[in-house]
């Protein structure tokens, strides 16, 4: 598996949902954001349905919880205000999505319904896509969402076992590598602290 970047700069955040809005695509800009607001890894982000992100009255949920296909671990799923919008949008656009708690929210368009999510691939291709549009230079993939992610809590302060355990990952080490931790930034860091 090849490295991928974050989206560090939040401008281009911005710019990737106002363009994915631009052109329409509330499928792609609900992907989006969900992903870089959750954490969540490709797989079950493709998996997730309508029915996580409504009550039976068609109001929006604060939340729930899946079970990670990697490690079978329970991770909760916050509802933030940045989904709730994308979601409002992505209803209005497809309304018969809400028909059957079980649609697919990533639904494949080339299949009749929301019976079928769209493959890894697709996804790839479509974060791959709109990174290089909006000028962001390096290696971006599925992962970037959820590495965008773990970026921004780190760049907000949030310490790390809280990240790492939002991560579902094994160690703090672990957790510094994925997010591109060195040890001469560390040192830095003490050099800088002089209390």
């Amino acid at each position: 598996m090849n490295f991928v970047e974050p989206i560090r700069d939040r401008k281009k955040i911005a710019l990737i949902k106002n363009l994915l809005r631009g052109q329409g695509r509330f499928r792609d800009l609900l992907l989006f954001t969900v992903g870089v607001n959750t954490a969540l890894r490709i797989s079950d982000l493709l998996q997730l349905q309508i029915g996580q992100f409504l009550d039976e009255r068609g109001r929006y949920k604060r939340g729930f919880w899946i079970h990670e296909q990697k490690r079978n671990k329970r991770h909760e799923v916050t509802i933030n205000h940045s989904i709730q919008e994308a979601l409002r949008e992505y209803l209005d656009a497809y309304p018969g999505v809400v028909e059957n708690n079980e649609h697919f929210v990533f639904f494949n368009t080339k299949t009749n319904g929301y019976s079928e999510p769209i493959k890894r691939g697709q996804a790839w291709k479509f974060i791959v896509s709109i990174c290089h549009e909006v000028g962001l230079p390096g290696n971006f993939g599925t992962h970037s969402l959820r590495k965008t992610w773990g970026y921004h809590a780190r760049m907000q302060g949030v310490d790390l076992a809280l990240i790492m355990h939002k991560l579902n990952h094994e160690s703090i080490a672990y957790t510094k590598r994925y997010l591109g931790i060195t040890d001469d930034e560390l040192q830095a860091v003490a050099q800088r602290l002089n209390l």
